[in-house]
């Protein structure tokens, strides 16, 4: 594959990207610029808001010059240096380090995409601020969501709105179709972002809880019984079983979206339909870990081994052109 940007700027996307970096390269060629630089630019903003050894105040701030800066609102971008000397993983410090080159890469676009770019940025930076406020005044203690719809708005904003991203990109450069399967795409594409974050949220929840976060509404959890506190103890998962069951069953359902927006992706498109296929498979793989363990041991963090994200490349590549093995692989 030829270098999505420079070999500075691919190196630092592998680095930050880990395994979404193999969907990202296997996407087409007409779209694959766009995505990669979002993810550049919104993983530089979830970079600035988890830099805990600063103040909550100078995260706000830099976030909104970031996000200012990127919207072309604000001339002169935040000097992000301290931040980066922060950073103990060197991948991040150098994404840091080198944020003004990353967003000058906007230019190179057509007005249209500028606009996909910069809208799915501000969405995205608008649920990491939010995401900062609603957590300020933890206090050493836990605070979580307040009911249903505010998890269902964060997963939207930092991940279903890059479903739709994804989409308004296939469709504005790989391919045609009807109104009706593109209000379709749309829809299914945030619920494929949706079902990546939700299991990331499932599968964090004490490294979560460790910072005095809890994205398991507190209406759910007094549902059964529980409090955000309820959770700090393995002890308690056969009484959390049932209502987390019930997030993986909702994150389940987003992930039938997922497997039936890859079938509305026209059969010749075969690298956008393998780019997607493979967080799907691994999503599918992922859950049914979390079905299996206790996600409330802080030492029992639940993940899909390498190797075995190879072996799926190789059956994603040796399927994808084939309409009933894929069905099979993405059904199985």
């Amino acid at each position: 594959m030829a270098g999505i940007f420079n070999s500075k700027l691919d190196s630092i996307l592998e680095g930050t990207s880990r395994s979404f970096y193999l969907s990202l390269k296997e996407l087409p060629r007409p779209i694959r610029r766009q995505v990669s630089l979002l993810y550049l630019m919104a993983r530089t903003s979830d970079t600035i808001a988890d830099s805990e050894s600063s103040t909550l105040d100078d995260r706000l701030q830099l976030l909104r010059e970031y996000g200012g800066f990127c919207q072309g609102s604000i001339d002169e971008g935040p000097d992000l240096s301290n931040f980066a000397d922060l950073q103990s993983n060197q991948s991040e410090a150098r994404l840091l380090n080198n944020a003004d080159e990353i967003i000058s890469k906007i230019v190179e676009f057509e007005d249209r995409d500028k606009d996909s770019i910069r809208r799915c940025l501000g969405i995205i930076i608008s649920g990491q601020i939010l995401d900062l406020e609603r957590f300020s005044n933890t206090s050493g203690k836990i605070t979580s969501l307040s009911e249903e719809s505010e998890l269902d708005d964060y997963a939207y904003r930092v991940a279903g709105s890059v479903g739709e991203f994804w989409t308004r990109m296939s469709i504005d450069h790989l391919f045609e179709t009807d109104k009706e399967t593109e209000e379709k795409l749309f829809e299914c594409g945030v619920k494929f972002g949706k079902a990546l974050q939700m299991i990331n949220i499932l599968r964090d929840i004490p490294s979560d809880l460790s910072i005095g976060r809890c994205y398991i509404p507190e209406n759910s959890l007094e549902g059964h019984g529980l409090i955000p506190e309820d959770l700090l103890k393995p002890s308690n998962m056969d009484k959390f079983r049932p209502l987390y069951d019930e997030l993986l069953d909702l994150t389940t359902s987003h992930l039938d979206s997922a497997v039936q927006y890859i079938g509305l992706i026209p059969h010749g498109q075969f690298r956008l339909r393998g780019a997607c296929m493979l967080p799907v498979i691994i999503g599918r793989k992922t859950v049914s870990k979390l079905r299996e363990g206790n996600v409330l041991d802080p030492k029992n963090r639940i993940k899909i081994d390498r190797s075995e994200v190879r072996g799926l490349v190789r059956k994603i590549v040796m399927s994808v052109p084939f309409q009933k093995t894929s069905n099979s692989l993405l059904n199985g």
